[in-house]
């Protein structure tokens, strides 16, 4: 996704050094993880050419997990997987779940049509198409009310590039008969939706997550709304796990869309101990005061709300871990609890559901249970069953039911002459529509990790993981054969590949692939025809 599109590969890339075949260009120190040293920023950015300097601070400031902690539970996982490409996401587990047991789940993109398709949308199409390969509903979608609004691009420039976009999305291999494809100035089920989720977001939201100001103009924040719309799209005719593959830099769209799919649900599922309400960590000290008191030490055998306030008040603050804010709350609410027992159960809380909902609710709910004005308590399911209930019973009601989409976030390509991969730079990136010598060309051209001498890249090695043309062996030329992959690697750093026939090889192999790939885009022209997709809108004036 693209800094241009939230569900589009960025132009991004970081900065590498050159050498080993004369064609030093220094930059910045850089780690093998792709961070810069010394670059503590990160900020993330949908609509600029972001750059992502350190990508371990995402886990830190931004809650992105490590792909690695979940690849064994991805079935036949894609190389981009393997190889650490994909580096992070988020709430994915339910997509490897659905996967493996062939259960319902999707992946969603799209394409900001704004120049040509590179070779760092092929990231994107191939993620969209190894998930439907595993069986999930696939879906690519044409971005042109975004790139009408936030790109003032006319309507027949639109039209051109994303007709390029989907060739080349069908030349490498999506199954259009099994997917959706869409624009989504053409999509009224998409704009409806987008109109729904409009009730639930507001400016100062949009000013706090994008900075948007007096100056942003509607149709840009209506954008914004679409693109949240599109996400949740593939689960308008049923909820299920539902995959984004994006850049970093479009998180905080992903982060927006999975608050909105909570709004738009009908209860909110948490686990409560007494009839009032606790906010996370207020819960959390209650939950282990429960597991440290025993019940027969009171005078009926009974845990109460005050024995709890007695026994905090007793505990030093130092030993508690919270704020002084959050203990004066939660002593506040077990006090005014009084005589109430402590007992755990799940609550139900009624966000947005009709009366018939509500009602149905309680009916279903098994065992003990508790009905208040604004929630019911269920003592008798635990937390996993009391979500599929609640879920269950919104849809049967006319909800959505929406599950929180997932998320996976893919490196940025480096730039082949150093620094960003930018459409704006021709020789900094390779478009899938290049003559297949100007790729051969443009490869032979690049920088390098090599060091300044030949005689030094054979006594040190060469570095491989700051290399631009070693990106294009992991990232594209070596496809599924991780073997060849990790040769290129190893005879680089062992000082036994010198940068010179390293680019040779993949310069050749780029030609291949383009010649290939054009090919095919031929072929699927009449397929392309074949679809249900606008090829032309009927806004063109």
């Amino acid at each position: 996704m693209t800094g241009d599109d939230p569900l589009e590969e960025s132009e991004s890339g970081e900065s590498t050094t050159d050498g080993g075949d004369g064609n030093a260009a220094p930059q910045s120190e850089l780690r093998p993880d792709g961070g810069a040293a010394g670059a503590d920023d990160v900020a993330l950015d949908p609509w600029g050419s972001s750059s992502v300097s350190d990508y371990r601070k995402l886990f830190e400031e931004f809650g992105i997990e490590e792909f690695d902690e979940v690849l064994e539970e991805v079935p036949n996982p894609h190389y981009l997987m393997r190889r650490g490409v994909i580096f992070g996401h988020r709430d994915y587990r339910p997509v490897a779940e659905a996967l493996q047991n062939d259960e319902p789940a999707a992946v969603l993109s799209g394409f900001m049509p704004t120049g040509d398709p590179h070779i760092g949308h092929k990231l994107v199409f191939d993620e969209i198409i190894w998930h439907q390969q595993q069986g999930a509903d696939a879906y690519g979608l044409i971005a042109d009310l975004e790139a009408n609004s936030a790109r003032g691009m006319s309507w027949e420039e639109i039209d051109e590039h994303a007709r390029d976009y989907l060739l080349s999305l069908l030349a490498l291999g999506f199954d259009p008969e099994e997917g959706e494809l869409y624009r989504q100035s053409e999509n009224r089920e998409l704009q409806d939706l987008a109109f729904e989720l409009g009730a639930d977001a507001n400016f100062s939201e949009f000013q706090a997550i994008y900075g948007f100001d007096g100056e942003t103009d509607v149709s840009h924040m209506q954008s914004v709304v679409t693109q949240m719309a599109d996400i949740l799209y593939p689960q308008l005719e049923e909820p299920k796990p539902t995959v984004i593959p994006v850049g970093p830099d479009q998180d905080p769209h992903v982060r927006l869309a999975r608050d909105l799919a909570e709004r738009m649900r009908f209860f909110k599922v948490t686990e409560a101990y007494a009839s009032f309400e606790l906010e996370d960590e207020e819960r959390a000290l209650v939950a282990e005061f429960y597991e440290r008191l025993e019940p027969e030490e009171f005078d009926d055998d009974t845990l109460r709300c005050v024995h709890v306030a007695e026994a905090l008040e007793e505990t030093p603050l130092s030993e508690l871990e919270v704020d002084a804010s959050v203990l004066d709350s939660v002593l506040t609410k077990l006090e005014e609890g009084g005589m109430e027992p402590i007992r755990p159960r799940t609550r139900f809380f009624d966000r947005r559901a009709t009366e018939e909902a509500f009602d149905a609710l309680v009916e279903t709910i098994d065992g003990e249970k508790r009905v208040y004005e604004s929630h019911v308590d269920a003592f008798d399911l635990d937390r996993a069953a009391a979500e599929e209930l609640a879920r269950e019973i919104e849809v049967d009601n006319g909800g959505y039911g929406f599950q929180p989409p997932s998320s996976i976030y893919h490196r940025f390509m480096t730039g082949l002459t150093g620094g960003k991969m930018s459409s704006s730079i021709p020789a900094s990136h390779i478009s899938l529509l290049d003559d297949p010598e100007d790729g051969y060309d443009k490869v032979k051209a690049a920088s390098t990790g090599g060091r300044e001498t030949a005689e030094e890249h054979r006594e040190k090695g060469g570095k491989a993981d700051e290399c631009p043309v070693y990106e294009l062996y992991a990232y594209l030329l070596a496809g599924d054969d991780d073997e060849f992959a990790k040769r290129v690697y190893d005879e680089c750093t062992s000082g036994e590949r010198l940068c010179g026939d390293c680019k040779e090889q993949a310069a050749q192999l780029m030609r291949e692939f383009l010649e290939e790939h054009q090919e095919k885009r031929e072929e699927v022209e009449e397929l392309l025809a074949e679809t249900d997709i606008e090829l032309e809108s009927p806004r063109r004036r």
